[in-house]
C-alpha cells in the first residue's frame, strides 16, 4: 500500500505540471503521467530517508538490553607487588 506521505510528496514534485495545467500549457493526460512517474520516485526517496533516520529512533524500554552496572575503582587500589 502506498503511504499518504508518498502521495503528498509526489504531488509536491509534480506541482509545476499542475500549475501549467491551470495555465492551459499542458493537457490533463500529460500532468497525470508526470504525477504517476513522481509516485515511485517519491517512494524511493522517502524510503531512503526513512532508512537513514531509522538508526536515530529511540529504543523502547522493553527492547532495551539489560544494563550492566559497572562500579569504577581507583587505579591506586590495585595490590602493590613491590612489598
Amino acid at each position: 500500500m502506498i503511504r499518504p506521505s508518498v502521495l503528498l510528496f509526489a504531488l509536491l514534485i509534480s506541482a509545476p505540471a499542475w500549475y501549467r495545467l491551470l495555465l492551459d500549457e499542458l493537457e490533463l493526460r500529460q500532468v497525470l503521467v508526470r504525477f504517476l512517474v513522481a509516485v515511485p520516485v517519491a517512494a524511493v526517496l522517502l524510503a531512503g530517508l526513512r532508512f537513514l533516520l531509522a538508526g536515530y529512533r529511540k529504543v523502547e524500554e522493553e527492547e532495551a538490553p539489560a544494563s550492566v552496572v559497572v562500579t569504577p575503582e581507583r587505579y591506586d587500589s590495585a595490590p602493590d607487588e613491590s612489598r
